[in-house]
């Protein structure tokens, strides 16, 4: 996917007003408009001047943009590393895809679940406060036991000038145990304020995990390798793992287990309602030849059992078995 520099599409100042902004896209509609337009790429230009418009007069898409787009230019490899607009609050309640089929890939991924701004159709809805959202990233760690924590949102404003700021403010949140990637958390009365003494909107809160040196998250699953010794994975051995919350859980691993066996314990993973499993990935890790003691022992296995012991067939036929296994 290639970065758009949407303020070089529009050919304003990345501190460009609003009101400058607005010039400049009726500017490059007027020249642009299929309508109207003799160039032989207008319909193209203007689907890029209308998706760069569409992001540069929204205070909060611009935000996020901005944020985002520093040191990077038009037309380079780019990909938004995860969670790119945590701590952003945007209007509305959530995402559904509003825009996204209209403009670039690149809008698509940024913007394309963003649900676009509006009224909640009654009078008597309207005057409730409009519900916001943001992201947040919480640690594997925190996810796991809870956690009492502050969090702090960037919230866009125009000044008098037209220009764009960011309010901050920071409250205060209680995550509960093992709560999932995807997750909501509302914060009842801390979106937007209401009309004529109706009460505020809700803040929604979509949880992120931020990635983990050991463990990764399938759902409320917790992947993981898990480290053997070649005799712990031939005669079988109970070895300790290290789980996020610090404790140790004592795992038994079968006689006979091979590197890529996938071993898998019940409800220990994350601690949510229903509790996930924790999968973990054997890796038979193997002494060094450099070590004498190791270089003798490998070299008895080899005259004992290499003759006899075809590392390749073996494997082969374990694979073998896999494939009729997985289609029976």
């Amino acid at each position: 996917m290639e970065f758009k520099d949407y303020y070089a599409v529009l050919g304003v100042a990345r501190e460009a007003a609003a009101d400058d902004i607005k010039k400049a896209y009726r500017k490059l509609a007027r020249k642009y408009h299929p309508d109207v337009s003799k160039e032989p790429d207008a319909e193209k230009r203007m689907s890029e001047v209308n998706e760069a418009y569409n992001v540069l007069s929204d205070p909060e898409k611009r935000a996020a943009y901005d944020n985002l787009g520093r040191g990077h230019r038009a037309g380079e490899t780019f990909t938004p590393p995860p969670g790119w607009d945590a701590g952003f609050e945007f209007s509305g309640p959530g995402f559904d895809g509003a825009d996204a089929g209209d403009f670039s890939d690149f809008f698509s991924e940024l913007f394309g679940r963003m649900r676009a701004r509006g009224g909640s159709g009654g009078q008597a809805r309207s005057m409730r406060g409009e519900d916001h959202h943001a992201k947040i990233v919480l640690a594997l760690e925190d996810a796991w036991r809870g956690v009492q924590t502050q969090v702090s949102l960037k919230a866009p404003q125009l000044d008098a000038h037209g220009r764009l700021q960011l309010a901050t403010r920071t409250l205060e949140v209680r995550i509960p145990a093992g709560v999932r990637p995807g997750q909501l958390i509302r914060l009842a009365g801390q979106g937007g304020a209401g009309l004529g003494g109706a009460p505020a909107g809700d803040l929604l809160l979509e949880v992120t995990i931020a990635p983990h040196s050991r463990f990764a998250l399938e759902g409320a699953n917790l992947v993981a390798e898990l480290p053997l010794a070649p005799w712990e994975a031939a005669l079988g051995a109970v070895v300790p793992v290290m789980l996020p919350d610090g404790q140790s859980l004592k795992v038994r691993v079968p006689a006979g287990a091979q590197s890529g066996r996938m071993l898998t314990v019940r409800g220990k993973g994350l601690p949510s309602r229903p509790p996930g499993d924790l999968e973990l990935r054997l890796r038979v890790v193997l002494p060094s030849a450099h070590d004498p003691r190791a270089r003798r022992c490998y070299e008895q296995m080899a005259t004992e059992l290499g003759s006899e012991f075809d590392a390749r067939r073996v494997a082969a036929a374990e694979a073998e078995r896999g494939t009729q296994e997985a289609q029976s």
